[in-house]
C-alpha cells in the first residue's frame, strides 16, 4: 500500500519577542500569572508587513533543503491557517507561486489549531490515491492580528510561526512497521462555536474581528476530546502508550498537555514540548514541535510519533506516524 512518508522538516518563527514581562506594560497581568496558568514565558510576533505567506515560505523552505527535494518535486501543497494573507486567493497559492512552482494544486484548510492535522490527513489521503506524488503541508500564523490586546484571558495565550513537512508517497508492506502516516482521526462538533471563535467576518461583520475564547470551558473539553481520537488511533493500529517513542500535542496551554499525557498513560519524558518559548501557535505549533524535535536528535527514524490537536469549532484530531 501506499504510505505518506516524512521526507523533511521546517520551521520559523518571527524574529520579535514577546515576552510575559512585556506584556505586564499592555495589560492587566504578570510573568507569574501567565507562567502559572499557562506555563507560557515568550511568543514571537511578526512584524509589521510580514505576511503569513512569509512565514509559511520560510518555513516551506527550510522543509525542502532538508528533504534533499527541489520545489519543482512538489506537486499539492496544503496551508492550515486561520489567518490568511487575503480573504481569497489562498495563502497556498501564495507559496506555490513564490517557490516557483506552476503545476500540481495547493490550497488552504481552515481548522484553527487542529489545522496542521487536518492538512496532514488531507495531503495524506490524496497521496494514497496516486494522484499526487509528494507534497508540503505547513502550518502558518499570524494571530497576532486577531488578538484584542487589551483582553489579559487572550492576548498571553498566542504567538505567531510556522512550520512544514514534506511528505512523499512510497509503496510499503501494510504492516505496522511502515515508515509513514499509519492512521489519523478528524472530528468537530460546531455545537462549542460560542467557547472559541473570533467576533468578525467577511460575511457576518465585513471586519477580520478579534479572537474571543471562554477559557475554562475549552479545558474542561479538551483533554477528553484528545484522549477520544488518540484511543481510536490506538485501535486502528493495535498500539498503546508504551509504543509510542514521541508525543508531539498541540502547543496550547501546559496544563492542558500533562493532563492529556497523564490520562493517557504517556511518559512525561516522551513529551515534546515548546509552549514555554512559542506560546500557542495555533496550526503551526505541531510542525514547530516536530521539527525541534527532529533537528535536536529527539525524533529518529523508526520512532512512532503521536500527533494531537483540538480547536475552535470545536475541531480535534490525531495522526500516528512512524518517522
Amino acid at each position: 500500500m501506499i504510505r505518506s512518508v516524512v521526507l523533511g522538516t521546517g520551521s520559523y518563527l518571527p524574529e520579535k519577542v514577546l515576552t510575559n514581562a512585556d506584556l505586564a506594560t499592555l495589560v492587566d497581568t504578570s510573568d507569574e500569572w501567565i507562567i502559572q496558568r499557562t506555563g507560557i514565558r515568550e511568543r514571537h510576533i511578526a512584524a509589521e508587513g510580514e505576511m503569513t505567506s512569509d512565514l509559511a515560505l520560510a518555513a516551506a523552505e527550510r522543509a525542502l533543503a532538508d528533504s534533499g527535494l527541489a520545489a519543482s518535486d512538489i506537486d499539492l501543497i496544503v496551508v492550515g491557517t486561520s489567518t490568511p494573507d487575503n480573504t481569497f486567493p489562498a495563502t497556498a497559492v501564495a507559496v506555490q507561486h513564490r517557490l516557483g512552482i506552476h503545476h500540481g494544486a495547493a490550497f488552504d484548510l481552515q481548522a484553527v489549531c487542529t489545522g496542521f492535522v487536518f492538512a496532514l490527513s488531507t495531503a495524506d489521503a490524496l497521496l494514497r490515491t496516486g494522484q499526487f506524488k509528494r507534497a508540503l503541508v505547513i502550518g502558518a500564523e499570524t494571530f497576532s492580528r486577531i488578538l484584542d490586546w487589551t483582553d489579559r484571558t487572550t492576548c498571553v495565550l498566542f504567538g505567531d510561526g510556522a512550520g512544514a513537512v514534506v511528505l512523499e508517497g512510497q509503496e510499503q508492506p501494510g504492516a505496522l512497521t511502515d515508515r509513514g502516516i499509519l492512521t489519523s482521526h478528524l472530528r468537530s462538533d460546531g455545537q462549542h462555536k460560542e467557547k472559541l471563535y473570533v467576533d468578525g467576518g467577511p460575511s457576518s461583520t465585513r471586519t477580520v474581528g478579534h479572537l474571543r475564547m471562554e477559557g475554562r470551558e475549552v479545558f474542561k473539553h479538551a483533554v477528553g476530546m484528545i484522549a477520544d481520537v488518540i484511543d481510536q488511533a490506538f485501535a486502528a493500529t493495535g498500539t498503546d502508550a508504551d509504543d509510542i517513542a514521541w508525543f508531539v500535542p498541540h502547543q496550547a496551554n501546559k496544563r492542558i498537555i500533562d493532563a492529556s499525557a497523564k490520562k493517557l498513560g504517556i511518559a512525561s519524558e516522551k513529551v515534546v514540548c515548546t509552549v514555554e518559548r512559542h506560546g500557542n501557535t495555533s496550526a503551526a505549533s505541531i510542525p514547530l514541535a516536530l521539527d525541534e524535535a527532529r533537528r535536536d536528535g529527539r525524533i529518529k527514524k523508526g520512532d512512532l510519533v503521536l500527533l494531537e490537536a483540538m480547536g475552535g469549532g470545536f475541531t480535534w484530531g490525531s495522526a500516528l506516524i512512524r518517522w
